[in-house]
């Protein structure tokens, strides 16, 4: 180990890593790719606005290289009338699942909602990911049955 923690804010030069694990992560989901300019859009994100909403933790194997990433940012819930963290994304590469890293990504994402001072997560997961389901069941997470909608408003944002 080098010494840092094996999670930690993601800077600029993971970027490119994270990109790269966004897109394993799409394909395990059965979901369409990424941008190609992921790397670059999430820089604008996280790096280039004076305040940044986008949270990207990245978890680090023994050897340094960047295995897992977590992405969450700041939501509002009318029927609660307050905030919570909104857990947009949670993956780890094949073959880094079960060595404890999920569980330090997932305390990183509470520590960062105590930071803002939000009571709660909320995340989806697929129903079929029975991995997933099992791993936030073990950590005291409840679910909710619900579906997800995306619905297409132009080229803004594309």
């Amino acid at each position: 180990m080098t010494g840092t923690p094996p999670v930690r804010p993601a800077g600029r030069a993971d970027l490119p890593r994270v990109a790269e694990l966004a897109a394993q992560h799409a394909q395990y989901e059965r979901a369409a790719p990424p941008a190609p300019d992921l790397a670059a859009r999430l820089a604008g994100l996280l790096f280039d606005t004076p305040t940044p909403r986008l949270r990207c933790l990245v978890a680090e194997a023994p050897d340094g290289e960047i295995v897992g990433y977590a992405t969450c940012a700041p939501e509002l819930s009318t029927w609660d009338g307050r905030e919570y963290l909104h857990l947009d994304c949670l993956f780890l590469a094949p073959g880094h699942r079960g060595l404890g890293l999920g569980p330090l990504l997932m305390e990183a994402v509470v520590a960062e909602a105590r930071r803002l001072g939000v009571a709660q997560v909320q995340w989806q997961t697929p129903a079929w990911n029975e991995g997933a389901v099992r791993f936030y069941d073990r950590l005291g997470a409840r679910a909710k049955e619900k579906l997800r909608y995306t619905l297409p408003v132009g080229e803004a944002g594309a």
